[in-house]
């Protein structure tokens, strides 16, 4: 994915030995936001899977997507070690910058979203159980570097970065919301475990990453639609990252519906009906302000577009979080039988299909013109 070379852009620098230390100036500014074309990549896969229509083939084409995203993964994750490796000075720069070290949160977000991805269709090439396995190990470690993300982010923020509100931007969403990917692909995960505690641990540990991430997202948002309306627009490069906060909205609204299904038959008495009811009265008003936003953040995405706005890895902000949107749609879809739900879910991946393509075109013709990796603008 990003060419390597050992030619040092700076003079090397020597190890206790004496012997000189091999750099890789391509990826000196590798930063923890690639992981969004993970991500990006594999909701492509998840979300179409969950759609009421599958056409001949798609099931195929979504399992290509699948691996595509799994290869990314790979490669980034080498890349990164490679990165903290030859160029640690500019990791450390990350963690202290308040606009780079939100996207810690990505990298969570990206292995959870392939090892759901593996289990959903991944499994039609290497089988439920080797599926089962990779979610697993990617599932522990994606809710591990998330929960860490979403604390240790927020402290460096309040001890170190103390950004002025002025500064407020989706951005800042992206550790919090890490966990509530973990609360709605956990619920994959229940019915292949052991019958019992497993099962309902589980199952419960994932209601906690949902709060936890809610009640983050919920104190957060504030900030983000304070700052637009008194400070205006965001910069035009910063405009795709608006969609974000579509992220905590359908993820949110997926994880209570995918909660609501695993806990048939794992938690007793009238509590799946309970979660049941919970996934129709909260994720439909939630999928109602989802809406809201996509109007408000289009609208000004369209005029950050007629005053030149350019290509970025920004614009794989329109992935992810649409993608939320569509599992999230697809699941009222499923649960109250309304083909309203369905058909917004249906015409949403297809803007989703429609971003993937024009992000890893854009990705792609400025990996191989030398353009990217570049330090932000």
């Amino acid at each position: 994915m990003v060419a390597l070379t050992t030619r040092p852009a700076v003079p090397p620098a020597s190890s206790p030995a004496g012997a000189p230390v091999r750099r890789l100036p391509a990826l000196r500014h590798l930063g923890p936001n690639w992981y969004a074309s993970v991500m990006g990549t594999a909701i492509v896969a998840t979300a179409g899977a969950g759609l009421p229509w599958q056409p001949p083939g798609m099931r195929t084409a979504l399992t290509v997507v699948w691996a595509l995203s799994a290869l990314l993964l790979g490669v980034l994750l080498a890349a990164r070690a490679l990165h903290w490796a030859h160029h640690r000075d500019q990791a450390r720069a990350h963690l202290l910058d308040a606009s780079m070290a939100p996207f810690y949160g990505c990298l969570a977000m990206a292995l959870l979203a392939v090892g759901g991805a593996t289990l959903v269709v991944g499994s039609d090439w290497i089988g439920v159980r080797a599926a089962v396995a990779v979610d697993l190990v990617l599932f522990t470690a994606g809710t591990v570097t998330g929960v860490l993300a979403a604390v240790a982010v927020p402290y460096l923020m309040v001890t170190r970065h103390r950004p002025p509100l002025a500064d407020a931007s989706p951005v800042w969403l992206l550790p919090v919301v890490a966990p509530m990917v973990s609360a709605a692909l956990g619920p994959l995960l229940v019915p292949h475990l052991p019958a019992g505690q497993l099962r309902q641990t589980l199952l419960y540990c994932c209601y906690g990453l949902f709060g936890l991430s809610l009640l983050g997202a919920l104190l957060m948002l504030p900030l983000v639609l304070g700052r637009l309306l008194t400070g205006g627009p965001p910069a035009l490069a910063l405009t795709p990252t608006l969609f974000l906060v579509l992220g905590p909205l359908g993820q949110s609204t997926t994880a209570v519906h995918q909660l609501a299904e695993a806990a048939q038959g794992v938690v007793p008495g009238p509590y799946p009906g309970g979660f049941a009811t919970l996934a129709v009265l909260y994720g439909v008003p939630v999928m109602g302000f989802a809406a809201l936003w996509l109007g408000l953040a289009g609208a000004l995405v369209v005029r950050a577009l007629r005053r030149g706005l350019g290509f970025s890895l920004t614009w794989w902000g329109f992935t992810f979080p649409v993608g939320t949107c569509v599992t999230g749609l697809a699941g009222l879809g499923s649960r109250t039988g309304l083909g309203l739900f369905d058909l917004a879910a249906t015409g949403l991946y297809a803007l989703l299909v429609a971003a993937w393509l024009v992000a890893c075109a854009g990705t792609a013709r400025r990996l191989v013109t030398g353009r990217l990796p570049a330090p932000p603008a």
